[in-house]
């Protein structure tokens, strides 16, 4: 009979106070989302490494960007801002370059909104310029990528900007075997530029424009840098250029020898264009590495700190109810 009084009078102190502990819990609640509303959680997440051509064939203006003719370089970085920007929280990037015949990492892993403006400013600052010497073997940068996935401790998704320019040209002699790549499931080779033929401009090593590329330059590397600028005193006053309009080096977007490449290797293909197909395209891509991130509980603690004050106001709702009943 105690027992049954003692709950009794512990139930009348609940309905007492009822409004007063949902309070107390809705501020130890809201205390939670401001000092700890994350836990670490090993979890799935898209790992993306952005690998760009940076040859000088990327410098042919056969793009257009907001009504403006822009160069394959400048489009690239275009694309590559946008998905940095509408991925989600929890989204990794590496950021890396090919040239001649291999693959430099600029950076590691970084979280997308811990690292924005990082991962931003280094894609803006990406150019020709960055690339250490003349020809452009993409099969050859295939093998250099694979090097590079072991350096990053975890897979990733390579997403290859090129336009498929190579120097010198593919043929039997010189065509690269990648049967024994075993990355290839996990690269998506994104073609840059147009299907038609447009002279490359070619630039000393200030930067400055002083003509188109021949077709018949010492180096034969008209899609790449070439040795001349690796020694800046042999610009004197400028490396050569084309004399006229026909002897310039033509270039365009080589679409059939990219998806043969990446058939080879299992891989993907994908033109490079500024449309939610492309970016819904990347985004749907499976995820490929499993990191320990903070994952939030911020949404948790509000919406039930938001679910408690509701509750706290059940009472009169329930008075309410009864009254419009009577």
């Amino acid at each position: 009979m105690k027992q049954v009084v003692n709950m009794r009078s512990a139930w009348r102190w609940v309905k007492d106070h009822y409004e007063s502990g949902l309070y107390l819990l809705v501020v130890l609640l809201l205390l939670l989302a401001i000092f700890k509303p994350q836990v670490p959680l090993k979890q799935q997440v898209h790992n993306y490494l952005l690998l760009v051509d940076v040859s000088q064939s990327m410098n042919a203006e056969d793009m257009r960007l907001n009504g403006k003719q822009v160069s394959r370089m400048a489009y690239t970085r275009h694309l590559m801002r946008k998905l940095v920007e509408n991925s989600p929280c929890g989204t990794y990037f590496s950021l890396g370059v090919f040239a001649a015949e291999d693959v430099a990492l600029i950076f590691t892993p970084l979280e997308t909104c811990a690292n924005y403006d990082v991962i931003v400013d280094t894609i803006e600052h990406l150019e020709w310029r960055m690339s250490w010497r003349g020809n452009s073997r993409i099969s050859f940068g295939v093998k250099g990528a694979a090097k590079v996935f072991d350096s990053l401790n975890a897979p990733a998704r390579l997403l290859f900007f090129t336009d498929g320019d190579e120097a010198p040209k593919v043929n039997a002699i010189n065509k690269l075997r990648l049967d024994d790549v075993q990355i290839g499931e996990n690269i998506v080779f994104v073609g840059i530029g147009g299907n038609e033929d447009v002279a490359i401009p070619r630039y000393n090593s200030s930067n400055k424009w002083v003509g188109y590329w021949s077709s018949d330059a010492k180096e034969n590397s008209a899609g790449a840098v070439g040795i001349t600028y690796n020694d800046t005193s042999r610009d004197d006053p400028d490396p050569v250029v084309a004399s006229a309009d026909f002897d310039r080096y033509l270039s365009k977007l080589e679409s059939d020898y990219l998806k043969e490449l990446a058939e080879e290797i299992h891989g993907q293909y994908i033109l490079g264009e500024d449309r939610p197909e492309f970016y819904s395209f990347v985004q749907k891509q499976k995820p490929v590495a499993s990191f320990v991130t903070a994952y939030s509980l911020r949404w948790v603690y509000l919406l039930l700190a938001l679910a408690l004050i509701i509750a706290s106001y059940w009472p009169y709702i329930r008075q309410w109810r009864q009254a419009r009943r009577g």
